[in-house]
């Protein structure tokens, strides 16, 4: 199914270089997927270590050698894994591959660019930083083919945090900005530090879908 004809708004572009080789992920219906990191630069000298999923049907026999450069273009996908040690599930998300292309260099380009159309599926958490720097995280919820959805955590900033902080479940936004990886430690129950890794979508610009525009689309 086309997702951009039947009003789905899923989009993800991203320049990096390759961080670790494809391992097999999963197989589905006998057609077999893979996993593997690329790291994508910022506009600082930070990267984001971001996972993609990629079939092996579009690999087509290469390599996806590590240090490699390479644009890859497809949809931000989420699925809940299950935690043994916490008896509980999580959200994960990850970057599904729909093309890709290896490059000789990275263009001077925004390397990592995200649009997406869903539903806030839970109450937006303001709160403000030590240093009085206002968030707010969301939670949407963007449709998929086949009567499925994507769970995409989303943290604002500033003005937008203030705007995100009055959305209602179930108001139809649509947002810009860029998949983030943020490095966390958490607690455990017997004292121990742990350090985990969180995706989230970083938002530069938000906007509610007006229900004219949803009915033309």
């Amino acid at each position: 199914m086309d997702t951009e004809n039947s009003g789905i708004i899923n989009r993800i572009s991203l320049l990096g270089k390759i961080e670790t080789s494809p391992v097999f992920s999963h197989d589905v219906f006998g057609e077999g997927f893979f996993s593997f990191n690329l790291a994508v630069p910022r506009l600082s000298d930070a990267h984001d270590i971001l996972p993609v999923t990629i079939s092996e049907r579009i690999m087509e026999g290469s390599r996806f050698t590590p240090d490699e450069q390479m644009s890859v273009t497809g949809q931000i996908r989420s699925y809940n894994n299950y935690i043994a040690e916490e008896q509980r599930n999580r959200l994960v998300l990850t970057v599904f591959a729909k093309d890709y292309e290896f490059l000789e260099s990275i263009p001077n380009t925004n390397p990592n660019e995200v649009i997406l159309d869903g539903f806030i599926c839970k109450p937006p958490v303001y709160r403000t930083t030590p240093f009085g720097r206002e968030i707010t995280d969301l939670l949407m919820a963007v449709n998929r083919s086949y009567n499925k959805s994507d769970y995409i955590p989303c943290i604002t900033w500033g003005r937008n945090a203030r705007y995100a902080s009055k959305l209602a479940v179930g108001d139809n936004i649509r947002l810009w900005g860029r998949m983030q990886s943020r490095v966390y430690q958490k607690k455990q129950d017997d004292g121990t530090v742990t350090e985990k890794t969180a995706f989230e979508v970083s938002v530069s610009r938000i906007e509610i879908i007006d229900k004219g525009e949803l009915s033309e689309s």
